[in-house]
């Protein structure tokens, strides 16, 4: 019964960030989908494609149910798996992540919360695990990279929340009212521990 309750809503919660996640492509060029915006290269793109790698690598290898489709080569020294080149169509990343959720909720719908697993690129004695462990490992993952997503967006054109329905019409003039209320009080701090400001607005 706990089993059940505790797989329900794992999954629920995977679900619902996954959504988040590919929200947050909606309404952009190629060119802003695409593009680097972090120091490290973080695109949004990058992102989606990664978590398609990760679900289908955790809920298919782990467990002996391979992805029947070809991925990306996982944590290669180039990142490839964090970005889309130009013949790499935002349609087939897409594409290939609902494919990975498909063969993840598989996984997860037919095994037990105790399900052995062997996930070979985890340190021992790390490596053996659960179908529970692992589904936790990767809802953190798809979190985390939806919280990147957020930033992300918010950066090119302003928008958040987590889907449709929460987004609201934006209040530039209250944002940047808030946004000089938090530079001021941290100008304010910093003027209190004799530390100058590293950032003039």
């Amino acid at each position: 019964m706990i089993d059940d309750l505790a797989k329900d809503n794992l999954h629920g919660r995977l679900r619902r960030d996954r959504k988040a996640l590919l929200w947050k492509l909606d309404g952009l060029s190629e060119y802003d989908v695409r593009r680097p915006l972090t120091r490290t290269g973080t695109n949004l793109l990058g992102l989606v494609k990664h978590v398609a790698c990760v679900e289908a690598k955790y809920f298919g290898e782990v467990f002996g149910r391979p992805s029947p489709e070809p991925l990306p080569r996982w944590h290669d020294q180039d990142g490839s798996d964090l970005w889309a080149t130009e013949d790499e169509a935002r349609d087939q990343i897409i594409a290939s992540y609902r494919h990975a959720w498909e063969n993840s909720d598989a996984t997860i719908d037919e095994l037990p919360l105790d399900a052995p697993g062997l996930v070979p690129w985890w340190p021992e004695p790390y490596q053996n695990t659960t179908l529970f462990a692992v589904l936790v490992h990767v809802l953190g993952e798809t979190n985390r990279h939806a919280g990147h997503a957020d930033i992300l967006r918010e950066g090119i054109d302003g928008r958040t929340g987590m889907r449709p329905e929460h987004e609201t019409q934006i209040d530039e003039a209250a944002r940047a009212a808030y946004c000089a209320k938090i530079e001021r009080a941290a100008r304010s701090a910093a003027s209190r521990k004799g530390q100058a400001a590293s950032h003039v607005t």
